[in-house]
């Protein structure tokens, strides 16, 4: 297993590969993630782990220059679960919502080369059958465990 990669990130705003020892761009940085390489990127001055600050910066421009995945509305949405009881219950289900998500897309995408040689609507049809389940289930979860925690709240 290779070891994660360190970027760091200088008072200048300038981001160092310490493995290929150079300066790169925010398009570099995407493109780790978009090779799945495991990194981190750490603030030079105060060694805090800053990673995420550099993914939501990637977001945002990827928001700006391509067709946007959030809408205002629900961006406000994410916003009003900040300081609710339910930020970590919700931060857990857009967590697995979106492992789900990519989960299901790479399974469609093996199913369709596999469908070459089958049926195609065979295997939509079990393919659609399988998310349903598996959507269904999540937000029965999800359900629960929010009626749940509303319950404990009201009973203190």
């Amino acid at each position: 297993m290779t070891e994660k990669r360190i970027i760091k990130k200088y008072p200048n705003r300038r981001l160092y590969d310490t493995v290929d020892s150079k300066y790169i761009t925010l398009g570099n940085v995407k493109e780790l993630v978009m090779n799945n390489v495991d990194f981190s990127v750490i603030d030079k001055k105060s060694d805090a782990d800053i990673t995420r600050n550099i993914l939501l910066q990637i977001i945002m421009e990827q928001e700006e220059d391509d067709e946007p995945i959030f809408s205002a509305e629900v961006l406000a949405k994410i916003i009003r679960l900040y300081g609710e009881d339910v930020q970590g219950l919700a931060s857990n289900f857009l967590e697995r919502s979106f492992f789900m998500f990519s989960e299901q897309q790479d399974q469609f995408n093996s199913r369709m080369k596999e469908s070459l040689r089958q049926s195609p609507l065979a295997t939509m049809t079990e393919v659609t059958q399988k998310n349903m389940n598996i959507w269904k289930k999540m937000q029965d979860d999800f359900f629960n465990i929010s009626s749940n925690s509303k319950s404990d709240i009201e009973d203190d």
